[in-house]
């Protein structure tokens, strides 16, 4: 089951996108140093595929992506969820973020445009990092995932 317990509008989860980040509960990671250690309960709301569509009829005239931030306990179930709502909203693209370090089996990657893959290491850093051990993939259509986690590591002035 998949349960959310918030959402927002972001601008930095995506690059270049306008995206509608829904935080998913039941997280069976356990990162040390998790930014959001109340996703790891059983808290929030059954998030069906009539929640999703009302997220996104809520806030379609300004977002571009939807990134499900989490699912990990039910990566099958997700990736159902998603495939019908990209049936719904063609134009949207859609994002993962999981803390897994690799797809699960049966995950098939052309279902996403992008995905985070990696457990929060305190020591490597985030994202916005060069050292960290995440990883950030733009999907082709043909399931190959294309790593850009680059993106997100900004130069300093004189550098």
């Amino acid at each position: 089951m998949l349960k959310y317990t918030d959402y927002d509008i972001v601008f930095s989860e995506v690059p270049g996108e306008v995206t509608l980040a829904v935080d998913l509960s039941l997280c069976p990671n356990r990162c040390e140093g998790c930014h959001s250690p109340q996703l790891r309960l059983d808290i929030g709301k059954e998030l069906t595929k009539e929640d999703l569509a009302a997220l996104i009829e809520r806030f379609s005239s300004g977002i571009t992506c939807v990134a499900l931030m989490g699912g990990d306990n039910d990566p099958q179930a997700l990736s159902k969820l998603v495939q019908e709502t990209r049936r719904r909203y063609p134009t949207l693209k859609y994002a993962w973020y999981s803390g897994r370090s690799e797809l699960p089996e049966g995950m098939e990657p052309q279902v996403w445009d992008f995905i985070k893959l990696g457990p929060y290491i305190p020591s490597c850093g985030s994202l916005k990092m060069p050292t960290t051990n995440q990883r950030f993939y733009r999907v082709k259509a043909d399931g190959t995932m294309d790593d850009i986690t680059s993106v997100f590591w900004k130069k300093t002035f004189g550098e």
